[in-house]
């Protein structure tokens, strides 16, 4: 079981319920675990699902891939393949790596790229060249593969990339409108990595930490069509107002794919992803369900709300609190003691020059709307155990975090307008701390009234 290190909670508490709940959520989605699932080995014959491979036939068996699961998914896909793996090379994210005997595991930056991610993405690049038909290709996807999967197309350096990513973070941008620029400024992304591998058969197993789980955008989609255009890339940058952030050299690249000068990302029907199979081994579903589950087992009455959360943070809460503050007053939608559990991943327009992550703003934009309230619970939480660029996994929150806060001096109102959440928190002990978790499905949050 997941074991969390903040906030204290005495056994038998609604606090140490709530985090047995979120531990229980964070045990499903254990990325060994998800490829076990989806991956088998008979003999010669690989079990992919529903689909069957026949390792006698290829030379070679590679693995790749990158993310915050990567290092877990290496070393359970060893398991499975076993000696039959030539060789393999996955990024994951800095103190995410675990022990691995065939596979590499290389850490470099997240949620920015530096220049290990780069040096670790040509490694797969080289690891493809040569690859003919009779090659199998094992790419192994999570969330944090963005950013960890980085080689940009010439002309546009590294650290022209890491201005663009740190303009769209402030920007408030969804995933799918950053991960749009992304491809278009890759070697490998947007359905590249299907087209370096090619003619070789690949196998993608992707665990999803995008809402709704859509393949394109999981990593900016290495292995799938692309939907978008340099067109679409460009109107990001008008839509959030970042063209005077983005590097010349960037808008200059952008222009030539408008104007035909370079070739865009392989679409729908590209012969380069004819052979690919891509397989969502876990997402935040999964994760969601297991802690209704575990709530279920508690004594808690549940209720699954949506796993579709999307939005500012701040917005998000506002709408935990009012269902909290329903539950507690009336009973509905489902009576005390109730467990509401909703996932997916909001987003934070950052204003001010604070410390904190998107579950942390969440969680502490929640508690002047709750305060008072006995019993009352919110919890928003960062699966991959690192809530923005802190060392936090969210928070948790009850109707006497804001008293605890203004006893200690603290002002929620001041630490919510300068995105301040993280020191907030931890002074009246209620940030989630996990550590590392080595998976990645989006957020969960949970609303609990005893």
């Amino acid at each position: 079981m997941t074991q969390f290190s903040r906030p204290s909670a005495a056994p038998g508490t609604p606090r140490a319920q709530v985090l047995d709940i979120l531990g229980a959520a964070l045990d499903a989605v254990d990325p060994a675990q998800a490829i076990r699932r989806a991956v088998r080995r008979e003999g010669n014959v690989l079990h992919v699902a529903g689909q069957e491979y026949d390792l006698a036939r290829f030379r070679r068996v590679l693995v790749i891939g990158g993310g915050k699961a990567g290092a877990s998914m290496a070393g359970a896909v060893e398991e499975v393949v076993g000696d039959r793996i030539a060789a393999g090379w996955v990024n994951v994210k800095y103190g995410y790596a675990l022990p691995t005997r065939r596979i590499h595991v290389h850490e470099a930056g997240h949620p920015v790229p530096d220049a290990a991610g780069i040096e670790g993405t040509q490694r797969m690049i080289d690891l493809l060249r040569g690859a003919t038909a009779d090659d199998l290709v094992l790419s192994l996807i999570s969330g944090g593969g963005s950013a960890l999967m980085t080689l940009p197309v010439p002309g546009v350096t590294l650290h022209d990339i890491q201005t663009l990513t740190q303009a769209l973070l402030r920007s408030g941008a969804p995933i799918g409108a950053i991960n749009a620029l992304r491809k278009h400024l890759s070697q490998i992304k947007g359905g590249q990595l299907a087209r370096l591998a090619h003619p070789a058969t690949v196998i993608a197993l992707i665990l999803s930490d995008v809402v709704g789980s859509p393949l394109d955008v999981i990593a900016s989609g290495p292995t799938v069509p692309d939907p978008t255009t340099f067109a679409d890339a460009q109107a990001v940058i008008e839509r959030y107002g970042i063209a005077d952030e983005v590097p010349e050299s960037i808008r200059r690249h952008l222009a030539d794919g408008i104007a035909g000068r370079v070739a865009d990302t392989p679409q729908a029907g590209d012969p380069v992803l004819a052979r690919v199979q891509n397989v969502i081994v876990a997402d935040n579903a999964r994760a969601a369900q297991a802690a209704v589950e575990r709530a279920g087992a508690l004594g808690f009455h549940t209720l699954l709300l949506s796993t579709f959360v999307e939005g500012e943070a701040r917005e998000v809460a506002h709408v935990l609190a009012a269902l909290a503050k329903e539950v507690h007053a009336s009973g509905q939608p489902i009576p005390r003691p109730a467990c509401l559990v909703l996932g997916g991943e909001t987003t934070v327009t950052v204003r001010g020059p604070g410390q904190g992550g998107r579950n942390q703003e969440l969680a502490l934009a929640a508690v002047q709307a709750i305060r008072g309230l006995d019993g009352v619970i919110i919890a928003s939480l960062a699966t991959d155990g690192s809530d923005g660029p802190t060392d936090a996994a969210g928070g948790l929150v009850d109707g006497t975090t804001l008293a605890r806060g203004e006893a200690l001096g603290l002002s929620a109102a001041a630490a919510l307008a300068a995105n301040d959440a993280y020191p907030y928190l931890a002074q009246v002990d209620d940030l989630l701390m996990t550590g590392p978790t080595n998976t990645n499905v989006n957020d969960l949050m949970l609303v609990t009234v005893i």
